[in-house]
Parts: C-alpha cells; structure tokens; sequence
C-alpha cells in the first residue's frame, strides 16, 4: 500500500509539473505555470541519499533557481529524519506528513449541513488559511494559480454555510477511478462544532465507489486523529522540507 501511495503522489505531480527532470537521488519537478505552487516545483528525494541537508539545500537553490521559495520532499522518513535538525538549523520549515487511505464506512456523522459551492465560494476562507499557516508571506499568484490547477482537476467544493457565508470546506479531486480529499479547512472561530468531521464525511460519501480515496494530513497534529475515525488507515510518511519566500 505504500508503493501505491508514492505513485498517487507522483501522478499527481506529473499531472501538473511540465518538468520532471531525474537526479542522482530522485526528481527535481517544475510546474512553469504556477512558480508560487509550492507543492509542483519541488526537489524530491527518493531513499536515502548519504547527503547532509546542507548540500541538498545547495542542490535545491541550483534546481529550483528563479523560484522565491524552496521545497524539498523525502520519501524515506528515518532518512527525513535525519535530515530535520539539519533543514531546521538553516531556517527551513519541516512538516512530517502521512498519507492515509480509506478502508472503512464513515460512522454516521454530526447534524451539520453541506453542499456543493463554486470553487470562488471559499476564497475567503483560503485567505484565512493562508493567513494562518504562513503568516505575514504575501501569498503573490498563488490563489490564482492554486484555482486554474483545480478547475483543469475538475475539483468539487463543499462547505458548511452559515448565514450565507461560508464556513468551513473540504477539496475533492479525482483522477480516473481514484480520488483524493486535498483540502479540509475550518474557520477558526468555528472550530469544535463537528464541522470538519461534517464536510470530511460528505467528501467521502461524494467520492462514491472510487477505488483508492486517500487524504493527506501533518503526522505530528491532530487531524489526522478525526481521519482515522472517519475510516482512513496511514499508509506512508514522508518529509517535506520548505524555505519560505
């Protein structure tokens, strides 16, 4: 099941990225587009590579030069890990992520209404959450680009919508039989009502009869405790290692 989470990931970079050039340890990925998409612009680190995260912070300024951020992604978590006090120590943010695939009926769930919206309904909230994971990072072409990518994926947006606004929502995207929850985000000032476990199970049951559906979540915080509930197992850890702008 791991392999199989790997390759999810690596088709959905393919899916955007237009280079995808191999390197001694892996694949350095550019999405031309979209140079402020963090997650397609990218060195990806396959294995242990014996480097110090030194040198692959050098490998990456080269890779990724003309690009105002830094992202690096290794695959083999005990290799991330040793490479984390290295990453941290030049300034680098390290976020331990686990992929999680659904194996199980969600419970039945909280007395939360959701509904499909357009994908320009929850501008709002992106900003908050942008707000909240990169505070003072202006965020450039981001939303732009972040909202091409996910109309050409064919993206479907549910949100909780109280008072005519919304709330909270959740990102599903699919890819032939396969599918994947990419987004889930509540506004702060609404969290602990059941919203997030209202949209993630209405994003499940609107993934149907897909033959994967996987959903992605930081190892080391709490969501991924309401996935487990909701059905997901984790599958695969890996590191993804980013310098900010």
């Amino acid at each position: 099941m791991t392999e199989r989470a790997r390759a999810w990931n690596h088709a959905a970079r393919a899916a955007v990225c237009d280079v995808i050039e191999p390197w001694e340890h892996g694949a350095v990925l550019r999405a031309t587009r979209y140079p402020t998409y963090y997650d397609f612009n990218l060195v990806r680190v396959e294995g242990d590579p014996a480097m110090s995260a030194q040198e692959i912070a050098a490998f990456a300024d080269e890779s990724l030069a003309g690009l105002e951020h830094r992202r690096v992604e290794v695959e083999d978590i005990g290799a991330a890990e040793r490479l984390r006090p290295g990453f941290r120590a030049l300034g680098w943010r390290t976020t331990r992520l686990v992929s999680m695939h659904h194996e199980q009926p969600p419970p039945p769930g909280p007395d939360v209404d959701v509904e499909e919206v357009p994908y320009d309904a929850v501008h709002d909230l992106r900003v908050a959450w942008h707000e909240e994971d990169f505070p003072g990072v202006d965020a450039g072409d981001h939303f732009a680009e972040a909202r091409d990518v996910a109309l050409q994926r064919n993206a479907l947006i549910l949100s909780v919508v109280e008072n005519r606004v919304p709330v909270a929502f959740a990102q599903l995207e699919r890819d032939g039989d396969d599918a994947e929850i990419t987004q889930v985000f509540v506004h702060p000032r609404y969290r602990g009502g059941g919203r997030g476990t209202a949209m993630t199970r209405a994003a499940i049951l609107a993934a149907g009869n897909a033959g994967d559906l996987w959903i992605v979540a930081d190892d080391e915080d709490r969501p991924k405790e309401l996935y487990s509930r909701l059905g997901f197992r984790p599958v695969w850890t890996w590191m993804e290692c980013t310098r900010l702008p």
